[in-house]
Parts: structure tokens; sequence; C-alpha cells
């Protein structure tokens, strides 16, 4: 029930992103604006995502979703009608682009934790994996349907259809069993509760260099909705189709990538930096392709590698992480993958606008192979007394309590 409500939530979804994407273009012709945007939609997961953390471990992670989801589909619905009836202005972005980040603030970390309590320890890491897929295959889907609408009817549609969306992963979390969940204990309230999520990760070096691996790639590597759109306009002379296309090769991409990453059966760190590796390569070579088939191709296998970090990563720390601490654990993770567009999103923009479209995505492919060679060293640093890279992690619940309790 879930995977089909998401489904289709998360087309409306990338609808949406491409639509404001093109929207502020239209309206600012600035490569900044666009950053500013997203500034202003993730500042909030920066500053309020460990909340949001600490909420997922205290309260009925479903009963939060079904709150935030329908505030979201409040926020499309007047986004939508304000560009139907042509009242649309950029203040107007902005405040609905803080409203959604208010939201994501706390349903991002819900999100990913749910997945946890909907199957067993055993099949957390297919479970992950297949989640992360079903959000790329949306990715490869939406933005194609996405430059039709806009192309053929208008952008303000896009924002509409994603409002409806959200009425299908409302009616799914809604018809789900209780009972059929497994349900971590609550935390309860108490003081210095972040504080002690924030002490923990410090202490557990698996989830920190993890987490600092997400950092450097969440600020300046995943800033498409900056990067991209510069390309498909600047670059490339094209419209929001071209756009389309780009984002969507990534997403098919993805596909491929999850299709693999479902099927894994281990779970180890060197695979995380041998990802982060091969997105920074292909962005970086994507970045200086002469022509638009060429960088979709190449945002294609952008799109594999991307997949594998990203499900990685969420599935080290959600396997390794206390289930009463991984809420917080995850609010960590959402910050620091959409936590950091405030920072990076005004870089890639302005570096965009001032050196050329290319230079940003560039930028955004250096990032993540800095992120891989600082991965490289803290492990194999660590490899003497952790035993990081040696130790590949079985799923089987032995193995996996074994390597908790050493790492804890």
């Amino acid at each position: 029930m879930y995977f089909i409500g998401q489904a289709i939530s998360l087309c409306g979804t990338w609808m949406q992103t491409i639509g404001q994407d093109w929207l502020v273009l239209q309206l600012t012709k600035s490569g900044t604006q666009l950053g500013i945007v997203s500034a202003f939609q993730f500042l909030p997961v920066l500053f309020l995502a460990p909340y949001g953390g600490v909420i997922a471990d205290r309260f009925s992670k479903r009963k939060i979703l079904l709150f935030t989801q329908t505030i979201a589909a409040i926020l499309a619905l007047i986004l939508g009608l304000l560009v139907v009836i042509g009242g649309i202005k950029i203040w107007m972005i902005y405040i609905l682009a803080m409203c959604l980040g208010l939201v994501n603030a706390v349903d991002n970390p819900t999100r990913q934790t749910f997945v946890s309590e909907m199957v067993d320890k055993k099949h957390l890491p297919n479970a992950v994996a297949l989640n992360s897929t079903e959000v790329n295959l949306a990715r490869a889907i939406g933005p194609v349907i996405a430059g039709v609408i806009i192309a053929v009817v208008g952008i303000g549609l896009c924002f509409l259809i994603n409002a409806a969306s959200y009425i299908a992963v409302i009616i799914m979390l809604a018809m789900m069993r209780h009972d059929e969940l497994f349900i971590a204990e609550k935390i309860q309230k108490a003081k210095g509760q972040i504080r002690e999520g924030v002490k923990y990760i410090m202490s557990t070096p698996l989830l920190f260099h993890t987490l600092m691996m997400m950092v450097i790639i969440g600020t300046l590597s995943y800033e498409f909705s900056v990067s991209l759109p510069l390309l498909a306009q600047f670059t490339f002379h094209g419209n929001a189709e071209s756009y389309s296309f780009l984002v969507a090769a990534m997403g098919i991409g993805s596909i491929i990538g999850g299709y693999f990453a479902i099927r894994r059966k281990k779970v180890a760190p060197h695979l995380l930096i041998f990802s982060a590796l091969g997105f920074g390569i292909s962005l970086s070579i994507a970045a200086w392709m002469p022509t638009l088939p060429l960088a979709v191709i190449m945002l294609f296998f952008a799109g594999i590698s991307s997949l594998n970090f990203i499900s990685l990563g969420n599935t080290i720390l959600q396997l390794y992480s206390k289930p009463e601490m991984r809420g917080r654990v995850m609010a960590f993770w959402t910050m620091a993958f959409s936590g950091s567009t405030p920072i990076g999103g005004p870089i890639i923009g302005w570096v965009g606008q001032e050196f050329g479209a290319r230079w940003g995505l560039a930028v955004g492919g250096f990032a993540a192979i800095v992120a891989a060679f600082y991965g490289a060293v803290i492990i194999l640093q660590k490899s003497a007394k952790a035993k990081l890279i040696s130790e590949d992690v079985s799923i089987r619940d032995e193995e996996n309590e074994a390597w908790s309790n050493k790492r804890i």
C-alpha cells in the first residue's frame, strides 16, 4: 500500500519540482534566483530537521505522515491556483517554498524511518533500496510528464496534479493496519534529546563519517534543481522539455542502479566510497559533454551511482543505529542531504551564472570525488582498529548485532 501511494505521489512531486524551477526561470531569468528559492525551501530543513527527528521518535510515524502529506497537498494547491489565475510573484514562491520546507523538516526524517517499521531487520536493506528506487522511478516519469504538460497546457497544471496526487498516499496510510507494523519503542519527552542524538553520532564513527560524506555531496553535488535548468536553457538553448530529459535520464539510471541495490546481499563502507567516486566522475564528464544527448547519456550513469550511494548511506545509518535513536540519526541525514541546499544552492547558482552552467555541474562532480577520497582516507586510517573495510557486513541478524555492539 505504501509503495502504491508513494508511486503516485512522488510522480506529482517531481512534476512540481520541474514546474517550480522553470517558473522561477521564466519570472526572473536568473540562476541566482533558482538558488535562492531552493534555499528558502530547504533552510527550515537545515535548522529544524533535528526537531523533526525527535518528533519521529516520540509519536506515531504513520499519523505524522498523514498530517504532513495533507499540508503539502494544500501548499501545492495554493501554488497551482496562483499560477493558473496569473497572480504568481517571485515573493509568493519564496513563502510557499519555505512553508513546504517546514513540512519537510518533519516529513523527511519520518518517512525515512517509517520504512524500518514496515519490514523486519533482515529485509531492511532491500526495503531501503526499493524505496530509493521508487523515488528515482518517479524522477524518470514525473519530469517527462511535466515537460509535456508545460509545453502543451502550462506550468500551473503541474502543481494542481501534484496536489491531487497526495490523496493516494493519504488513503494508503489511512488503510494500513497498525498491528502489522514493526513499531520501535517511542521515547518520552525530555530535555537534551537532540544533544543526545549528536553525542551518539559523534561516538559512532561509521555513522559520523557516512554523514560527513553526505554533507559534502549534499551541499554541492545534489543541487540539480539549480544546475540542470541552467544547463538546459543557457548551454544547450533548450526549454522545459530539455530540462525534463536531463532529470529523467538520472531517474532512469537510478532505476537500473536500484535493481542492483535491491539484490545486494551485503552492505559495506567501501561500496559507499566506490559509489561516491563513480557519481563524481560521471557528473564531471556530463558537465563538459558538447551536446544535450551526450549529457543525457552521462547523467544516466550518474543516476546509477547516485542511487547506490543514497541507498547504501541510508541503509548503513538505519541498520547500525539504535531503534530509539533512528529518527534523530535520519534527521541528520536529511540535514546533510536536503538541509545543505540553502548553502549549496546559491553557490551553484552563482557559479553557473558567473562562470557558465557547465561549471555548476562540474563543481558538484568534484565535490563527490572529494567525498569519496575523504571516506577512503578515513576508513583506511580506521581499518586497523575498527576493521571497517575488512568486515563486509552481512544482513543476517547475528552478524548485524555483533557489528552494532562493536561500533556502539
